[in-house]
């Protein structure tokens, strides 16, 4: 009898714990993959020769930044960039662009662009964008979010790229200019240039803030020096509200300018940054 009840528990807890394996096993395998590079779920998921699996855009970002064709997870290496297994990604044709989408400068169908890219100066959804991650000479181009009007960073004059900044004119130039039509002038490259305005902006952010913070303070001390409506003669009150509402219209001003320098701030090609710097600051 007791040899009956152990084995009747014994195959309980056996069916139990079986039981609970399977249910453990099926929460691993519904929970979405993700991408050890962006800890996101995947977009686009491309495939390893040594089977690990990213972001097309992920595994083609950390190959250019790097310059060196590694697998992050098992560090396998790649003397050539391999070709990467991937699924073309599904995409309404149909669906009209959004407010603010740029279009894909290779699509019929003109489906919105994911990246843009500074030395084809054009802008690609993700089908079109797939070779640039691909191919080992599109690979060394630099892509960017999605930008508008990508020919401001070519010169106007000589049709190069923008990769000078002259500092006695205050104006981006290319190679060509800085021979011709300002040689002899103070002349950097692009990135000396836009990281002393970086500075220059963090600095001009803090004084904004600063300048919020002291107009706030000063409306907390006039509505607490006021006190309730009634307690002084209208006229009074009056004055000090004028007074309160015209720090707030500088307080909304202020916020506003402190908004449009972070903004800038994100601009990540640094001749885009360097001419809304100019153009704002």
């Amino acid at each position: 009898m007791h040899a009956c009840t152990c084995a009747r528990a014994h195959t309980h807890t056996h069916t139990h714990t079986h039981t609970h394996t399977k249910t453990f096993r099926f929460d691993l395998m519904s929970e979405p993959l993700k991408c050890c590079v962006c800890l996101d779920e995947f977009t686009q998921p491309a495939s390893l020769p040594c089977g690990h699996s990213f972001c097309l855009g992920c595994i083609g970002e950390h190959w250019r930044i790097n310059r060196v064709c590694q697998c992050p997870v098992c560090r396998a290496f790649f003397p050539t960039r391999p070709r990467l297994k991937t699924n073309p990604p599904l995409q309404d044709a149909t669906a009209p662009l959004k407010a603010g989408e740029v279009p894909c400068d290779f699509c019929p169908a003109k489906r919105p662009a994911v990246k843009s890219c500074l030395v084809c100066l054009a802008s690609y959804c993700a089908a079109h964008l797939e070779p640039h991650y691909q191919k080992e000479d599109l690979g060394r181009h630099l892509l960017i979010s999605v930008m508008k009007n990508l020919e401001d960073s070519v010169c106007k004059l000589h049709g190069k790229q923008l990769d000078k900044f002259c500092r006695s004119d205050q104006t981006c130039i290319c190679t060509l200019c800085s021979h011709a039509e300002h040689r002899g002038h103070h002349i950097i490259s692009i990135g000396r240039e836009a990281a002393k305005k970086k500075v220059k902006l963090k600095q001009r952010m803090a004084i904004l803030e600063k300048e919020i913070q002291e107009r706030l303070s000063k409306v907390a001390t006039i509505k607490h020096c006021a006190g309730p409506p009634g307690e002084y003669p209208n006229e009074a009150w009056a004055q000090h509200k004028e007074t309160i509402q015209q720090v707030e219209e500088e307080i909304s001003e202020l916020q506003r300018r402190n908004a449009e320098l972070e903004q800038i701030s994100q601009t990540e090609d640094n001749v885009h940054f360097i001419q809304r710097f100019l153009h704002v600051v």
